[in-house]
């Protein structure tokens, strides 16, 4: 039973290396306590520890899903509370299966285990969780590191190579406290290794600014998501950006959040280009997030429209499950509608759309949600100079979670090595440079402007070259090369 609550404890401290709390040290902690715990584990054993922890840290991490299904979503409190535990036990699962795997096929104590078996297995069933069944790759371990020498390996690795080096350092703590005295030794120069080429990669850069500054304008109209929606509010929402944008005229870039007028394009066309053109009469250009119709379909899309001549559109390719679209059979869907609950399916755009060409600059775009799937950004570079995302961070309201979310936009920079422009409807507004540090940001729920000077940047990092493969097939010959050792090495060793 002790082993199961410190399992449980584990877990439940994490989340405090996550954004807002900081403390990124704690991450290879977490994680060396867990693969303690797993030592000799039976492969039963093994998932359960596994699946508490994992349970333990999503909860902790995730609590904030009760404030956007039951606060925002209005939904009753027994739904509420059940869809904010469903969703950590399935995460918990891939934790579970780490532990089961290598206990039934590897090993759990050693050397070995600790710096080859529980970094590499961790880190393939991590990047699983990023596309597996439409992906959930929020608090993966390598967004702890945003702010330790450990952020050089993600215009390198990408987030799943920051998370490698994690479970490494997690390993050779475990190796240092519990190993042999050859097996210290070992562990401090792994140590030490990970350490300092995380360092050396901070200095290096692998994109180049370009000459010509930009300046941006970040709007921030901090309506509450509990009104946002409603048609009597639409007008002074309008009213309220107009304001914001003639403000901000003469900055190169004026910039919206995400469904900044929730409703059709097409029917405050006419409003939104009276703004767009006084504010290009001032030499500013517009782009905005709102809600389109698909052509074919006449299903409603979640896009950004930049006001080029003509209009240029980004559609949200990645949707959010069971909020754009509803992955359930058509009995479910039924019963969801009978109850007023929501049903319909958003239409997702091209999952490689084209750079938008705005004012001078190649903008690549991503839509809220979309931001944690940075493999699927790659294809915009090195076209792409400067990276816009929008979102809409009301849905979790004064919690942990746009702290986690601008972390997680923090390592996307870094990632591609461009300044990426972040406009949300009720924060964190920010600007981040090519290295991934924060420039500046807007307070939650205060309505304003975010300004800023960026440069568009050309060439590509090793990551937008490579992606995922460097970090998923090195994991997997680390565990191929343990399971032949295993396979070869003399008996009674």
């Amino acid at each position: 039973m002790l082993s199961y609550l410190l399992s449980a404890l584990a877990g439940a401290v994490l989340p405090l290396a996550f954004a807002p709390f900081g403390f990124f040290w704690l991450a290879p902690l977490s994680y060396a306590l867990l693969c303690v715990l797993w030592g000799d584990a039976t492969p039963r054993r093994a998932f359960v520890l596994g699946s508490v922890y994992g349970f333990a840290s999503f909860i902790a991490g995730l609590h904030w899903i009760y404030f956007s299904v039951h606060d925002v979503g209005l939904l009753p409190v027994g739904t509420s509370v059940l869809l904010t535990v469903a969703l950590p036990a399935v995460l918990a699962l891939y934790v579970g299966a780490v532990g089961v795997v290598a206990a039934r096929w590897f090993a759990t104590t050693g050397l070995a285990a600790w710096l080859g078996v529980f970094p590499a297995l961790w880190v393939l069933v991590e990047w699983c969780r990023g596309w597996l069944f439409t992906g959930f790759g929020w608090l993966a371990a390598g967004y702890t590191q945003t702010d330790s020498w450990l952020m050089g390996y993600a215009p390198v690795l990408g987030v799943y190579g920051m998370s490698w080096a994690v479970l490494l350092c997690a390993g050779c703590v475990v190796a240092l406290v519990f190993g042999q005295q050859r097996e210290r030794a070992v562990a401090a120069a792994a140590l030490i290794i990970v350490l300092g080429a995380g360092f050396g990669l901070t200095t290096l850069r692998f994109t180049a600014p370009k000459d010509e500054p930009r300046t941006v304008a970040i709007v921030q109209g901090a309506i509450p998501q509990t009104t946002k929606y409603d048609p009597e509010q639409l007008p002074p929402t309008v009213a309220l950006y107009r304001r914001l944008t003639e403000a901000s005229h003469g900055h190169d870039f004026i910039i919206w959040p995400e469904a900044a007028i929730p409703d059709y394009f097409e029917r405050w066309r006419a409003p939104l280009e009276e703004i767009a053109r006084h504010a290009a009469l001032r030499g500013s250009a517009l782009m905005f997030g709102i809600l389109g119709v698909d052509a074919e379909t006449r299903a409603g899309q979640n896009v950004l429209v930049a006001m080029t001549d003509p209009p240029s559109v980004y559609v949200k390719r990645h949707l959010v499950p069971f909020g754009e679209f509803y992955p359930v059979p058509d009995f479910v869907r039924e019963w969801l509608r009978l109850n007023n609950l929501p049903s319909t399916d958003m239409r997702p755009g091209d999952a490689e759309q084209p750079p938008l060409a705005v004012g001078g600059e190649r903008i690549a775009v991503t839509i809220c949600y979309e931001d944690v799937f940075g493999a699927e950004q790659l294809y915009s570079f090195p076209e792409a100079t400067l990276v816009v995302n929008l979102s809409n961070d009301a849905w979790f309201g004064d919690s942990i979670a746009p702290h986690q979310h601008l972390q997680i936009a923090r390592v996307r920079a870094a990632e591609v090595g461009r300044y990426v422009l972040r406009a949300t409807n009720t924060g964190i507004s920010a600007v981040i440079d090519p290295t991934g540090e924060v420039v500046s940001t807007l307070p939650l729920f205060e309505a304003g402007v975010l300004t800023a000077t960026v440069r568009g940047y050309t060439g590509r990092t090793p990551y937008a070259r490579l992606g995922n493969y460097p970090v998923v097939l090195g994991a997997a010959l680390v565990l191929a090369a343990v399971l032949a050792w295993r396979k070869l090495r003399p008996r009674g060793r």
